[in-house]
């Protein structure tokens, strides 16, 4: 099987990062890992994060559908005052956290892993972006809250979505905060003997 002809599997039901990988000309096929991410820890953020990204990618990668492919596991954490912060459990917990996090700055940290399932070889590593947050109002969070969309992120916010006015800005990749990192994907992709070009759709 030539790498032109590799399939592509993420194994993520992020749709912003089936989308990232779209408009960078690839095709992948989206196979969730129901991996339970409250059962996993590790001493520091990145390092979660990458042990959540490797523990999405084993789980898929060993599923009969994910044979002959190469499989993306990512996962994402804000690390804020050195703790790890994923998804909100609710809406009283988004808030607190946006009036923690205004005026301030974290570090998205986003852990990658390719395996190719033809050989077995795995190669993952984490990115990391600063975030710089803006000043939002106590109103301007509650309507942010109610929209709902910081529930379904890490961190509670998006760079892409309603949050974006109130990002300052940031330092790094910015497809590393919105849920994948194009320029460390291509690193693991090569350290596996591809190149993204081989495998644009």
């Amino acid at each position: 099987m030539t790498a032109r002809t590799r399939r592509l599997v993420l194994a993520s039901a992020s749709p912003a990062r089936l989308r990232l990988l779209q408009a960078a000309g690839f095709a992948p096929e989206v196979i969730v890992s129901g991996v339970d991410e409250e059962a996993l820890s590790a001493p520091t953020p990145a390092e979660l994060a990458l042990v959540l990204a490797e523990a999405k990618a084993a789980v898929v990668a060993a599923l009969p559908e994910a044979a002959d492919a190469l499989v993306i596991g990512c996962d994402s954490v804000l690390e804020l005052d050195g703790e790890a912060l994923g998804k909100p459990a609710d809406a009283e917990e988004a808030t607190a956290r946006w009036k923690a996090m205004r005026g301030r700055s974290g570090v998205l940290r986003t852990g990658h892993c390719v395996t190719d399932t033809a050989t077995g070889r795995v190669a993952s590593a984490t990115a990391s972006t600063t975030v710089r947050f803006g000043e939002p109002t106590d109103a301007e969070i509650a309507a942010y809250v109610a929209s709902g969309e910081p529930l379904h992120v890490a961190g509670a916010f998006t760079l892409d979505g309603r949050s974006a006015p109130f990002i300052d800005g940031i330092d790094g990749d910015p497809g590393n905060v919105i849920g994948l990192s194009q320029p460390l994907l291509r690193v693991l992709l090569a350290e596996l003997g591809y190149s993204v070009t081989d495998l644009w759709a």
